[in-house]
């Protein structure tokens, strides 16, 4: 097929940007490395740090331990918590275990936690929009859980009660397709019309600019490539926004190898793109694996440039040596 695709002329491939990790996946992978160098391994990891299996097990090689809940972790151990964020709940475990916590929470999540906390204590009823079962929306729920419902999407939305109709809020799990939200409100607001918006835009940053970039990018696409792992959310999002934005097909893959090469059939322009927790060298991956099969000419599409920085959290800097603070 390779053969017959170099002969073609015309093949090309879109290169969305921004894409691949954002600052908050930065801060918990050099986390997760960080106190490896400090503390020596192993170092527990509650959950996985970020949604993406090739650094998960690229940092198990290197001493990290993922367990599922924090009573797995022997008592007076490192833990990290991971990216997406923990209730109240874990913190009080992880105390009583004597262990010691980096916490590697997105500090966009945290402002989400704080935004419930501060809902709570104002008697609101929370309307978190999430997906069940998502770590991110179990922690920010954990912070108020008598005043959060999740609302997982618009079809949710008929079974919401509130005490309240006037004193009612929404909040969002960080990494949602932008569109759905909205439309999860719209029908909140129309059950609810005296509904609160966040005091400011839950949904981060780099989730809102790799979709953008997608739905730029996507009309001229006869087929979009995603590379991200299927439990992560904002990769999944893109794989949508992308068929609902005039892409012919569109698909999740966690690394060149699981590419079928049929999807290529009479496709001339392949859209590329990445999760938020996605290292860039799997992108490259699957470049050059189009690359082999004819589609060399590659051009970046640009809608945004991100320069968002995080610094790592103050438990770990305090410990590192002074050099390899940043």
């Amino acid at each position: 097929m390779s053969t017959e695709h170099s002969e073609e002329q015309g093949l090309r491939v879109l290169l969305a940007k921004p894409r691949g990790y954002c600052a908050g996946v930065d801060r918990a992978v050099v986390a997760v490395e960080k106190a490896l160098e400090t503390y020596g391994a192993p170092v527990y990891v509650r959950k996985e740090i970020v949604h993406n299996r090739h650094v998960v097990n690229t940092l198990a090689e290197r001493g990290a331990v993922f367990v599922e809940e924090t009573d797995q972790v022997p008592e007076g151990a490192t833990v990290v918590f991971s990216a997406h964020g923990v209730s109240p709940a874990v913190h009080a475990e992880a105390a009583s275990r004597e262990l010691r916590t980096v916490d590697a929470t997105c500090p966009l999540v945290t402002k989400v936690h704080q935004e419930a906390k501060r809902f709570a204590r104002d008697d609101y009823d929370i309307l978190l929009i999430g997906h069940e079962g998502h770590e991110e929306v179990e922690g920010t729920a954990g912070e108020a859980p008598e005043h959060v419902q999740l609302v997982d999407g618009p079809s949710a939305v008929e079974h919401v009660t509130v005490r309240d109709p006037e004193k009612v809020i929404w909040l969002s799990q960080t990494t949602l397709s932008v569109d759905e939200t909205l439309e999860t409100v719209r029908a909140l607001r129309e059950r609810f019309p005296a509904l609160s918006d966040p005091p400011s835009d839950d949904i981060c940053y780099a989730t809102q600019n790799r979709q953008v970039a997608v739905k730029q990018m996507a009309p001229e696409c006869d087929l979009v490539l995603v590379v991200g792992s299927r439990n992560s959310s904002n990769s999944v999002r893109l794989v949508e926004v992308a068929l609902q934005s005039g892409a012919s097909a569109s698909h999740l893959v966690d690394h060149a190898g699981e590419i079928d090469e049929a999807w290529l059939d009479g496709v001339r322009s392949v859209g590329v793109t990445s999760g938020a927790s996605v290292p860039e060298i799997l992108v490259g991956d699957v470049l050059h694996w189009l690359a082999d099969r004819g589609y060399a000419d590659v051009e970046e599409i640009t809608t945004a440039n991100e320069k968002l920085t995080f610094s790592l959290p103050r438990e770990l800097k305090r410990d590192m040596k002074p050099q390899a603070v940043r």
